[in-house]
Formats: C-alpha cells, structure tokens, sequence
C-alpha cells in the first residue's frame, strides 16, 4: 500500500502553494461548519483562556485555529516535496541562539509549545543547527501513513525516537551532542503524575519530564516560539532559559516553561493547537495534599 499510496501524496505536494491553499480553504468549510470537529473542546479552552474577551472575539479566534490547523495539514504534505530552497523562504529564525552555545560542550534541551507550524521545524533547524535534532514522535496506527510522516521529518536528519523507546533506550539513539526538541506542553497521563502550575489563571498539570531530563544532563534550557507571519511563512525565535538547571528548585523550570508558552498564546492567541483538552484534569487539593502525606 505504501508504494501506491505514497506516490499520490507526492503528486499532490507539488501543486501550487495557491493550489494547495485553495483546498485548505474548502476543508475549513467542512472542517468548522459541517463537522464542527473538536469545536466544543476549542471553544470551552477559549473561554477558560480569555474570559474577559466576548464571545464574538472568541469565536474568531477559533477560526482563525481552524484556517491554522487545516493550513498545517497541507503545509504538511507540501513538505514531502519542498526544496531546501523554498523552505528557508518559509521560515527564519534567529538560530545565532542556540549555535552559540555549542562550544560550551554541554547539550541543549528545547522546549516548545504545540504552535503552529511544529512540522518546518523538522525540515529547518537540522540544516541549520550545529547541534544533531533530536525529536520524540508518537508512531501513527497506520502504518502506511506512519512510514510516510517519518520519512518526511528524518530526510533532513532529524534524529526521531518513539516515545515508547525514549526513556530507557535514548542513548542507542543519540550517542554525543544534541538538541533534544520537546512539545512540552502535552497533558500527562494521570493528574496525579504532574507538576500542577498556573496556566491563564487556573492550575493545570504539566509533565515533569523535561525538567527531569535537564537537570540529569545538566543541558542548556532553550525556549522555542514560532509562528505565522503570514500565511505559509513562518519565524521561529530560540530563547535561552537557562544554562545551570540544577541551580532551580524542583518544578520551578515547569512553572516558567508554562509562563513562556501562556505569553506566546496570548501574543499570538489562534495560534496554538486548542484542540486538544489542555484542561482535562481538575485539580483535587485534598486528593494531592493526601499524596503529599503518604
């Protein structure tokens, strides 16, 4: 199936961008007005997120999600094809950032939240960077398009690991240097297995693992925001946290993580994937304080 599938999706990635755009233009149609996929989960975080704006404000934030969201798909099929050239057109960033630190001889740890467009990073910082990229996916279920998503981010070398495979087998992969890119911002499996901080004015749970991971490897904190300047270009700007992690008290990198990414949301509000439940977990202070006793 790959061998008939992915050719189809070759040939669509090299229609023109105005082309490609026109499509995602109809399946924002679909995608908000027909399906209204996920529209109750994005709008019910918007409203956790800005209560103070109206509700017409809001609703034109989750459109502009939607035209983000759909246009990433289609970038993301573009991106099978795209030459080095083009992409560079597409996204700058101030990389100085991240490559002055390389003569330090320690690692770096980025940290991002789930902006928009998270797939030029693949393509981009591993040509760029004097650092090897190092990224944790997720395989898909299907195999097919599975295949075809990893081709797509490692052709440049990014260095993927599964997720299943990161945390005892790490070192099989990455053997020196290295920029390990982390989507920081994803809900944790149990409530009860998080670091709970502000975030837009109510605790919300974050995953402990990055800041774990950098105060094990004493690695540099690097910050990543990116966005849409425009529609199909894109800036990303590294900002440096810190470069002595353990000189912080245990969850304090989390709490400033989460801080970053609430500013870069409210700099640029539609674009950030509120598609997902950032507000699953609720937070039980006696269920936690209980915890805290045993």
């Amino acid at each position: 199936m790959y061998y008939i599938i992915y050719p189809l999706f070759y040939l669509l990635s090299l229609l023109p961008w105005r082309v490609m755009y026109f499509i995602a233009d109809g399946l924002y149609i679909l995608v908000f007005y027909l399906f209204g996929y996920r529209k109750k989960v994005v709008l019910n975080n918007l409203l956790i997120a800005f209560p103070d704006k109206t509700e017409k404000e809001r609703i034109r934030i989750a459109k502009d999600f939607y035209h983000n969201f759909i246009d990433t798909i289609v970038e993301t099929i573009k991106m099978i094809s795209i030459s080095t050239k083009e992409a560079d057109k597409r996204l700058v960033g101030n990389i100085k950032v991240l490559n002055d630190l390389y003569s330090s001889g320690k690692n770096v740890q980025l940290l991002a939240g789930h902006f928009f467009n998270w797939e030029f990073l693949n393509h981009w910082i591993p040509r760029h960077s004097l650092y090897p990229f190092v990224g944790v996916y997720q395989p898909l279920s299907n195999k097919v398009m599975d295949k075809i998503i990893y081709d797509m981010r490692a052709k440049n070398g990014t260095i993927l690991i599964p997720t299943k495979h990161f945390k005892n087998q790490f070192r099989s992969y990455v053997k020196d240097r290295y920029a390990l890119g982390l989507a920081a911002d994803q809900n944790p499996p149990s409530d009860l297995k998080a670091h709970w901080v502000p975030f837009f004015n109510r605790l919300t749970p974050f995953i402990l693992g990055p800041e774990k991971g950098a105060k094990l490897n004493d690695t540099h904190v690097v910050f990543c925001h990116f966005y849409k300047v425009r529609r199909g270009y894109y800036e990303i700007k590294f900002e440096l946290i810190t470069s002595d992690p353990l000189s912080y008290n245990d969850g304090q990198l989390t709490k400033l993580f989460a801080a970053k990414v609430e500013q870069a949301v409210k700099l640029k509000p539609a674009n950030y994937l509120w598609s997902h439940r950032r507000w699953k977990w609720s937070f039980d202070r006696a269920k936690h304080a209980a915890l805290e006793i045993k």
